[in-house]
């Protein structure tokens, strides 16, 4: 192989490893915007910020209470827990997480989310030490988080909550949603574990306990089903037959809050009419 072409491969490689190193990256103020997104080396503004309102969301309003509360409380810079929402899938987790910061920020609060991807989780030490920097307080959303079993990143979640060097700053607390209340999968076969029963069930339970607050949702019965799609309804003007509404959720074997907006969609589609509240 000719110098040339070698010196072409060596300039190549310069120019890829500049262009992924993260001192390229352009330096975000992270005092302008209500969200941020951590991609796991660099962290950038939310274009467009809107989530539901807070009021629009229904059958949830001890956990909506619950969250908002916390929520002020970081933002005042008074003590305030980590917290983890779980439950069944389309109950309003992450969409109240969201609508807390908003209503927060609409209340002239300055907190702000920061949304991080599950497959990220070793890159928060580096996420923490960029957030320290900042005295704003921000809520760290962690989006439908679960692990197979108690391996590495779930470890190592579980020392960030604990404390030390590379714990979450004292601006930053973090907010998980999770499918499973001990985020960790259960087995009935633990009992048969040659170790200590309760010493299994523990250590599972290990991570979850790490949350001040943890909040259930739940799947939703007939008539709170239809108390949300009535409560949407009204909301933006919009009739509704009751069995209509029923066999929208009974298609989707699920009544959540997802569904019933999901049908809200359906019905301001039939009629022609905006969502916007």
């Amino acid at each position: 192989m000719t110098d040339p072409a070698l010196s072409r491969i060596a300039d190549a490689l310069e120019a890829l490893v500049r262009n992924v190193s993260p001192a390229s990256v352009t330096p975000v103020d992270l005092n302008v915007a209500p969200a941020y997104h951590w991609d796991g080396i660099a962290i950038r503004p939310v274009d467009a910020f809107a989530p539901v309102a807070f009021d629009l969301l229904s059958g949830i309003d001890a956990q909506k209470s619950a969250l908002l509360e916390n929520s002020r409380r970081h933002a005042a810079g008074y003590p305030a827990h980590d917290a983890l929402l779980w439950g069944a899938r389309g109950t309003g987790k992450s969409a109240t997480v969201a609508a807390c910061v908003a209503r927060l920020q609409g209340a002239g609060q300055d907190i702000a989310l920061v949304q991080c991807a599950t497959d990220s989780l070793a890159s928060l030490p580096a996420l923490f030490a960029l957030l320290r920097g900042s005295t704003r307080p921000f809520i760290l959303f962690l989006d439908d988080l679960g692990f197979d079993d108690d391996g590495g990143d779930a470890r190592s979640l579980r020392s960030l909550l604990e404390g030390g060097a590379t714990a979450r700053p004292a601006n930053v607390r973090l907010y998980v949603t999770s499918n499973r209340r001990h985020i960790l999968p259960r087995y009935l076969n633990e009992q048969d574990d040659p170790i200590n029963v309760r010493d299994v069930v523990d250590d599972k339970m290990a991570l979850s306990d790490r949350f001040g607050l943890s909040l259930g949702f739940h799947n939703l019965d007939q008539d709170a089903y239809l108390a949300i799609v009535s409560g949407y309804a009204r909301r933006f003007d919009l009739r509704f037959e009751p069995l209509d509404a029923i066999q929208w959720a009974t298609q989707r074997g699920s009544r959540s809050g997802r569904v019933a907006w999901q049908y809200v969609v359906e019905l301001a589609g039939r009629a022609g009419k905006s969502l916007t509240s």
